[in-house]
């Protein structure tokens, strides 16, 4: 599948996500600053693939997409989240091609000749027929992503399936492998190459006759779509901060009233295009676990900026830098953000807060969560009844809300503009259950 269409798609599963599938085919067209049409197209190739990937899903289930992506709920492998990166990188030209190569290449070592060999007997008719450097290209491909491996010896060379992990373990080594990356792909981010991992080990287990000793040992109920969403862009980002190079793309901010824009060909519709196109130099990719968002944080024209991925479409890398010049910004960057509780770069505030101890015999659990994630602030004073925790920290902005999140368990003291603004928040939270 195109990368513009994955662009597509990946802000259409926010959308539903954040909607409950509650927007009209025209709300979630405008929205997308797309045509019906087109809207239309999309949700019929999302129906496809995942009534490809969930085989299981009833014909009722199968006529709302909403429904279909929802039944499965608590599956946390095939999700409305991992089913899009399956079907993302190929079209269906070369999703036929590339699973005749791996299917051939699974029982014997082959040469390029050979394959292409096989491809123009085993594709369908109505596909164009395939050459020796489209072959060629795909094993370049299938061995750098690590799926295939050239075999030691003379030209012509031969190419085999890179399979020795789960050839040379046994069913129990591989259940426990399994669960091992259930767990991990679960709780720890990245996420979406671990899913494909465990999707690729269950499936083996499966073929391998061991359905009985495949067992859920654990269910997730999984918040963060967008978190998994914005992984199309990572690995494409972190390979540009790598190569030192630049990378260009169309933004849309958070307050934008559009979220995607198509690549027009259309005279007529050139100016209905929303997105700004950006060139910047990526140099850090910070994740925020409070919201499950990723951001990037990057040099150009106006210095340091912050962009959420989410908004971030139609990405590709550019020109590269020089050494010297990466290390200056990322030097840079890291100064402005020396004091940030996420990525904020305001000047720095000292704050100043108290924090009351629960009442009775339990254990302090309001000092456990202090000091576990307050980063590196510091408890300067304490009591019989409360503690005074103090932290220099860029803003108020980012503090905000773990502060906040104590409720009536925490005092702010200082900055007075900071505990203003807490007392006004918590007097229009109040008007919210006054009495009607």
């Amino acid at each position: 599948m195109a990368k513009e269409s994955f662009d597509k798609e990946i802000q259409f599963l926010r959308m539903l996500v954040l909607t409950s599938g509650a927007f009209s085919r025209q709300q979630f067209a405008e929205r997308l600053g797309i045509s019906v049409h087109t809207f239309d197209k999309t949700i019929r190739r999302l129906k496809e693939i995942v009534s490809s990937v969930h085989q299981q899903a009833t014909e009722e289930q199968s006529k709302q997409l909403a429904d279909t992506l929802r039944f499965s709920y608590y599956d946390s492998s095939d999700p409305m989240l991992l089913f899009l990166f399956r079907a993302k990188s190929v079209k269906e030209t070369e999703s036929q091609r590339i699973s005749l190569l791996l299917g051939a290449m699974n029982e014997q070592a082959l040469t390029a000749m050979e394959l292409l060999d096989l491809c123009c007997i085993g594709m369908s008719s109505d596909l164009p027929m395939v050459d020796e450097k489209t072959i060629r290209s795909d094993l370049k491909y299938l061995e750098e992503v690590g799926v295939i491996q050239r075999e030691p010896g003379p030209r012509p060379y031969r190419y085999r399936i890179r399979n020795d992990l789960v050839r040379d373990l046994t069913d129990g080594e591989l259940i426990d492998l399994y669960d091992f990356v259930d767990v991990m792909a679960n709780t720890q981010i990245p996420s979406v190459q671990g899913y494909l991992l465990r999707d690729g080990l269950k499936k083996h287990l499966l073929r391998n006759q061991a359905e009985t000793l495949v067992i859920e040992p654990f269910l997730y109920k999984y918040h963060y779509y967008s978190r998994i969403l914005d992984e199309a862009h990572l690995f494409t980002l972190l390979h540009a901060i790598r190569g030192r190079r630049r990378v260009k793309f169309v933004y849309f901010s958070p307050k934008s009233e559009t979220s995607y824009a198509s690549k027009n060909t259309n005279p007529l519709f050139e100016k209905e295009k929303q997105g700004k196109p950006h060139k910047t130099l990526p140099l850090k990719i910070v994740y925020d676990h409070q919201y499950g968002r990723w951001y990037m944080l990057a040099h150009g024209r106006e210095g340091i900026r912050k962009y959420r991925m989410e908004g971030i479409t139609q990405i590709e890398e550019a020109e590269s830098v020089d050494e010297e010049l990466f290390v200056e910004k990322s030097h840079e960057l890291l100064e402005s953000i020396r004091y940030s509780w996420l990525i904020d770069t305001s000047p720095p505030v000292a704050v100043r807060a108290r924090f009351f101890k629960p009442e009775g015999p339990e254990p302090d659990f309001i000092k456990e969560r202090v000091l576990l994630q307050g980063q590196w602030g510091q408890i300067v004073e304490e009591g019989e009844h409360s503690f005074i925790y103090e932290i220099t920290v860029n803003g108020t902005t980012e503090i905000k809300p773990w502060l906040r999140s104590f409720g009536s368990s925490c005092e702010i003291l200082e900055p007075l503009r900071f505990r203003r603004e807490m007392i006004a928040e918590w007097k229009e939270i109040r008007s919210y259950y006054e009495f009607v």
